[in-house]
């Protein structure tokens, strides 16, 4: 990222979209990535994988996600990375994320690398 004053860091970039994306305010979420965006998750059977902003922008605002609550926050120049857990509801789980997001000279995020086991939110009920 260009280093001037005005411009944002990829940390307060970052925090923007999580904001924005807690607030539900999926406009906003859209401001904050680039076109084509490059997203890859773990999956219960296969990889979540998006290369367009509009359908990842979609997936978001249906996928009533939990808060998250995050733990930690690493950046390092264009990356930043994010320890946090998620508290689903439904069935009634905690699961411990990374995200590693790339944000691009443009001040957009260009790439979402997620990593977690996700064998937690698909254990049967007890």
């Amino acid at each position: 990222m260009q280093k001037n004053e005005s411009a944002k860091s990829a940390k307060e970039i970052v925090m923007g979209f999580i904001e924005a994306l807690e607030r539900k305010d999926f406009k906003a979420v859209r401001s904050y990535i680039s076109d084509n965006i490059s997203v890859l998750a773990p999956g219960p059977v296969e990889l979540t994988t998006f290369n367009q902003s509009e359908p990842f922008t979609t997936y978001l605002e249906h996928a009533n996600l939990p808060r998250l609550e995050i733990k930690k926050e690493f950046a390092d120049s264009n990356d930043v990375c994010l320890l946090y857990e998620m508290n689903y509801r439904e069935p009634p789980v905690t699961t411990f994320v990374c995200g590693w997001f790339h944000v691009n000279d443009d001040g957009k995020i260009s790439s979402l690398r997620f990593v977690l086991d996700p064998r937690t939110l698909f254990q049967p009920k007890k």
